[in-house]
């Protein structure tokens, strides 16, 4: 199972366009094949920066995600309000406690 970590600041003026986005498309995202999980986390600091924390079965379920069609609409929409470059991590469990 691949985690997948998403980090995104946005400009503080597009984080409600951000949400509205996010909230309009997440059951889509979740429903994928592959999927098996998708968080949103906000950072308790600053409210302008953001997480997704998604799981997904493999590398290549990722993958076709990140190449569909939802994907390149959803992120058409999300990539103009970011005010730094996001980051992200694909990672494995390690250990569980």
């Amino acid at each position: 199972m691949i985690h997948r970590i998403v980090k995104m600041e946005f400009d503080p003026d597009k984080v409600e366009e951000f949400l509205s986005n996010f909230e309009e498309n997440k059951r889509k995202i979740r429903a994928f094949e592959g999927c098996c999980k998708l968080q949103l986390l906000q950072d308790q600091d600053k409210n302008n920066i953001f997480f997704t924390y998604s799981y997904w079965q493999d590398e290549t379920s990722l993958e076709r995600y990140r190449n569909s069609e939802l994907f390149k609409g959803v992120w058409t929409k999300t990539k103009v309000l970011f005010n730094a470059k996001p980051l992200a991590w694909s990672t494995n469990v390690v250990s569980i406690e």
